[in-house]
């Protein structure tokens, strides 16, 4: 049974547990929400968990509501460069830092106009380095309820609470604080590296009956 996904930035460990375990559909003809993973991911720096935030250009007028997939990227402000320095102050020192970087770094490098492409794209490249392919299937209409379909867009609501036990892995700054789950799937592959999808697989998916 297909399960439907919203495409997030980096999308956190939980959704890539799904991805790499379930067969997806991504949610594409839906209106853009605020506060959600659409355009915000976590990851662990010195100072504990740390927000990366896409700014978007907002043009929707009055009660009209702006579909996710076409929603235009700030490139006035350089998020990118901000974000992938966060990264590189965050992860350097982990195990495989280097070892993807030459695959990841290019997102941050080459301007993108659309913020759903971009977070395709960002799937696309952790894909590629699982050596797993992205799903591929898309909505081609907005249902608030579905059918045949396991509904996981509450996956992207940053809000949201839902049981999901993550086995500990060891994160750069494990000597400073306790270990932070269910962060961006960038905290898993920069510390666990060839391990990463095995990870993913084991896990337990409870909040599939949330």
């Amino acid at each position: 049974m297909k399960h439907l996904v919203h495409p997030s930035y980096f999308p956190n460990i939980a959704t890539f547990a799904v991805i790499a375990q379930k067969e997806v559909c991504w949610e594409y003809m839906d209106n853009y929400q605020k506060q959600t993973y659409r355009n915000r991911t976590y990851v662990c720096t010195d100072n504990g968990k740390h927000i990366l935030n896409i700014p978007i250009i907002h043009t929707g007028k009055g009660k009209e509501r702006l579909k996710y997939k076409d929603v235009l990227l700030d490139n006035s402000y350089a998020w990118q460069r901000q974000h992938w320095r966060t990264l590189e102050t965050a992860y350097r020192s982990s195990p495989f830092f280097e070892f993807y970087e030459d695959e990841i770094a290019p997102l941050f490098l080459e301007e993108h106009t659309h913020l759903m492409d971009f977070n395709l794209k960002t799937i696309e490249i952790i894909c590629d380095c699982l050596q797993m392919d992205i799903p591929k299937e898309r909505t081609t209409e907005y249902k608030s309820e579905t059918k045949n379909t396991i509904d996981l867009r509450f996956l992207a609501n940053a809000k949201t609470e839902y049981k999901f036990n993550t086995t500990e892995y060891i994160q750069v700054f494990s000597d400073r604080h306790t270990f932070i789950p269910n962060l961006s799937i960038l905290d898993l592959l920069f510390n666990e590296g060839t391990n990463t999808l095995s990870y993913l697989k084991k896990l337990k998916l409870d909040f599939l009956d949330a």
